[in-house]
């Protein structure tokens, strides 16, 4: 399984989750396990993806698109580097 972990964070719009989760949809990306909060006006979601055989450059590249549209701040981090960047 090639997972990944996407952030989001930004100022809360109507629509963050739908366009996101639909880009996902379409790329056959499989979301296992999603948190998202809102902190008065500031958005944040961290998502858990099966990106099966797509490459997190690849979907960057397709998510900076909505991050450039919604004006919000989307990292795509290979679970393993995600994981030993914050590792205490």
């Amino acid at each position: 399984m090639n997972k990944a972990v996407i952030t989001v964070i930004g100022k809360d719009t109507t629509g963050i989750i739908a366009k996101v989760s639909n880009l996902l949809y379409q790329n056959d990306i499989n979301i296992l396990d999603i948190s998202q909060t809102i902190m008065q006006d500031l958005f944040t979601m961290i998502m858990l993806v099966d990106m099966k055989d797509m490459q997190a450059g690849e979907l960057q590249e397709k998510i900076d698109v909505i991050a450039e549209e919604m004006k919000l701040s989307i990292r795509v981090q290979n679970e393993e580097i995600f994981n030993s960047m914050h590792r205490i």
